[in-house]
């Protein structure tokens, strides 16, 4: 391994929580080109080695491992969506660590097949980028001989089925295998608030529930002296109801007014300036606003809980 790492520093921000409150109107309580990373396998013939394979790593014989390790080039940390922060190669690919293995002491336990699903990274060229500690990076000797790049102890592989940069495929395999965070532990990302707001480019500031879904408001709906959704039925197929968040279990949405209500139908509902919400039905991912407008009576909700675009009476 080079003796000399370059390193950045990893930045983590954190949100603060408000309080919440229990009645309208008033103060109180109440988320390129591929390249094939198996070096004796393509990704399409190791099947699910990483789950079978890597139980029994070591099981060989003491043969030599599949493969030699590939270098790892510069390191950086990345972000996706769903596990959060994770480390990367120089060529943007994924590296994980295996339960089975340990980190004091350093030691590798996967071998052979598991070898080639679960590709070792050499760590004789490995560089400290962005977000990464050098002091964390260090090397392993495999049974073969070779150098392995460790984190934070851990040794690093990369997952054959990975063959873009970018893929996450091998995250969770087996229940042994896991994106490696900066300092060596599984990568995990924080649980997205149940209520959140995104910066939309063309309505703004909105409102979205815990899977990034927009949120809606209904014009035909009321809020004072209580909350009363005029959504029933059929209506309800296509607008469901957001189901009660906590308070503190928010982000960048406005308190006042924030509570829950209980439907006819014996449901309950989440209200923002004790207006009902809702989702649409015809949004299929997050970061959707396909029911914006609709009717000229389903708007996208602000923070404060007013409809973004809607007309103004």
């Amino acid at each position: 391994m080079k003796t000399s790492w370059r390193s950045a520093s990893l930045v983590v921000s954190a949100a603060a929580l408000l309080a919440l409150t229990t009645a309208c109107g008033q103060d109180g309580g109440g988320a390129t080109g591929s390249q094939n990373v198996g070096a004796t396998a393509a990704p399409g013939d190791v099947g699910d080695l990483g789950a079978s394979a890597g139980e029994g790593a070591g099981a060989g014989g003491g043969q030599a491992s599949a493969s030699a390790p590939e270098p790892a080039g510069k390191l950086s940390v990345s972000v996706n969506a769903e596990i959060g922060e994770l480390v990367t190669d120089g060529a943007g690919r994924t590296l994980y660590r295996f339960d089975a293995d340990t980190a004091e002491p350093p030691k590798t336990t996967c071998e052979n097949d598991c070898a080639t699903a679960w590709p070792p990274v050499a760590a004789d060229d490995a560089l400290a980028g962005e977000g990464i500690d050098a002091d964390l990076l260090g090397e392993v000797t495999r049974p073969d001989g070779t150098e392995q790049l460790t984190i934070g102890g851990w040794p690093a592989y990369r997952y054959a089925k990975d063959t873009a940069a970018g893929d996450v495929k091998g995250q969770g395999v087996g229940k042994k295998w896991y994106a490696l965070a900066a300092d060596g532990k599984k990568a995990t990302a924080e649980p997205a608030a149940g209520l959140a707001t995104r910066k939309d480019p063309k309505l703004g500031e909105i409102v979205v529930d815990k899977n990034g879904m927009t949120v809606y408001r209904f014009m035909k709906d009321e809020a004072w002296p209580k909350p009363v959704s005029a959504c029933t039925g059929a209506c309800l197929a296509k607008w469901p109801v957001v189901a009660p968040v906590e308070a503190n279990d928010t982000e960048g949405v406005e308190k006042k007014g924030l509570m829950s209500f209980t439907r006819p139908d014996g449901a309950a509902q989440q209200t923002i300036d004790c207006w009902p919400i809702y989702t649409f039905a015809g949004d299929k991912k997050a970061g959707d606003t396909n029911g914006q407008g609709v009717g000229g009576t389903w708007y996208a909700v602000k923070p404060d809980g007013k409809p973004v675009g809607a007309p103004k009476k």
